[in-house]
């Protein structure tokens, strides 16, 4: 109990945001072309955050499969990598142009 009587509550982690660009078909798949993300203080992986995006949009899965990750603008090497609140991961599928 606190000095006023009243009980407090045990705080949760602090969360915050990671905005997830989308890009060409992906960017369709979704019908936008940003989310943010939530994520705990300590961020999340990219298999993480790429495993939630597919279940909340399964529409991405057969997309997600063969695109390309970007992490603050620097390609993605890993997917252990983490995404932290703040952050920026794009999600770049195949695409053509000329």
């Amino acid at each position: 109990m606190t000095a006023t009587g009243k009980g407090r509550s045990p705080p949760g982690p602090p969360a915050g945001r990671v905005r997830v660009l989308l890009f060409a078909t992906a960017r369709t798949a979704v019908g936008t072309r940003s989310l943010p993300w939530p994520v705990s203080a300590g961020g999340t992986t990219v298999r993480e955050l790429l495993v939630e995006l597919a279940r909340i949009h399964p529409r991405l899965i057969p997309i997600l499969a063969h695109s390309r990750f970007f992490h603050d603008g620097i390609p993605v090497a890993r997917l252990d990598e983490r995404v932290r609140p703040g952050e920026e991961l794009a999600v770049h599928p195949p695409y053509g142009g000329g």
